[in-house]
């Protein structure tokens, strides 16, 4: 999948709406996987080491079966690095505002990110349509009906700081990737492989600072499958999607798609893990596909400009 053949701006459109829903989809379907391996003991930082080495060992075998290079220039190689940092500290930073804000409320704060890409846009002098600023407004508004924390919750500032740091990560990486003349003939792939091994570095020396076997927890061939589905779906298939997605229709529409990551998640941890589903999440999730709908079906009066 790359973005480098000649569409029409209708192929365009439809290839990048598309992407950005099935990134979406699959990003939420980390539940269906990283689920049992907690239930199974595995620290985050172990499964976050795997996920990510397994993802960029998979993804450079398949790139080199089908005669692609792993190599780029040493120009690239830094802004490759810094999405790749820029992508996994959002993960980093979501984990860590956990200990500090019940995980709905950090849920919230971190879908600020398409907020975040609009108004960087807008810094860098592309405006988004009408349209696109009333679907932020929406699909937020449905999430905060989705994950509205308990009354009396224990929030802390920390917690708050650090779900925002998470969304600011995110909004940049698809950012960049939309608008660096500097990674513009950069394949998705080599920017998705590149993202994924910088990650794995990174966790890798996260857990040493932390300590404790980097398999600890990992005892049985369902483990190691789920360490595999979770490579596979959650993070290949949805880091290459999410790149087709952001150059095709731009890193703001891209971000709005998002939305199903939390729908999804919150389906199959009721239909999977017999979790409630309350009236509220209900109409939260009529709102955000309202909005999503919306969006796709009024695209603006900007739609021929640049993606945004």
């Amino acid at each position: 999948m790359t973005s480098k053949r000649s569409y029409s701006l209708s192929d365009r459109r439809l290839i990048g709406y598309l992407c950005g829903i099935v990134a979406g989809i699959s990003y939420g379907t980390n539940p269906l996987f990283a689920k049992p391996l907690m239930e199974s003991g595995v620290p985050v930082l172990v499964m976050l080491f795997f996920r990510y080495a397994l993802s960029a060992t998979l993804l450079g075998i398949w790139m080199l079966l089908n005669g692609e290079k792993l190599s780029t220039s040493r120009r690239e190689l830094g802004l490759l690095v810094v999405l790749g940092l820029l992508f996994a500290g959002s993960s980093v930073f979501l984990f860590a505002s956990y200990e500090f804000i019940p995980s709905g409320l950090a849920t919230t704060l971190v879908y600020l990110y398409p907020v975040f890409v609009a108004l960087i846009m807008v810094l860098l002098h592309f405006y988004p349509s009408w349209q696109t600023w009333l679907s932020i407004v929406a699909t937020f508004g449905g999430i905060i009906l989705l994950s509205s924390p308990s009354q009396g919750a224990d929030i802390q500032l920390p917690g708050i700081f650090l779900a925002v740091l998470s969304a600011l990560s995110y909004a940049h990486y698809l950012i960049i990737v939309n608008r660096s003349s500097r990674i513009k003939n950069v394949s998705e792939r080599t920017i998705t492989f590149y993202a994924l091994a910088t990650g794995t570095v990174l966790f890798f020396i996260m857990r040493l600072i932390q300590g404790g076997s980097l398999v600890e927890g990992v005892d049985t061939p369902a483990d190691w499958a789920n360490l595999v589905g979770l490579a596979i779906v959650p993070t290949i298939l949805s880091m290459l999607t999410l790149a087709v997605s952001s150059r095709f229709i731009g890193p703001t529409k891209t971000s709005i798609l998002g939305v199903f990551e939390p729908l999804t998640a919150i389906l199959i941890g009721t239909a999977l893990f017999g979790e409630p589903l309350t009236w509220k999440m209900g109409l939260g999730i009529a709102i955000c596909v309202a909005a999503v709908v919306f969006m796709i079906l009024k695209p603006g009066s900007s739609a021929s400009s640049s993606p945004q």
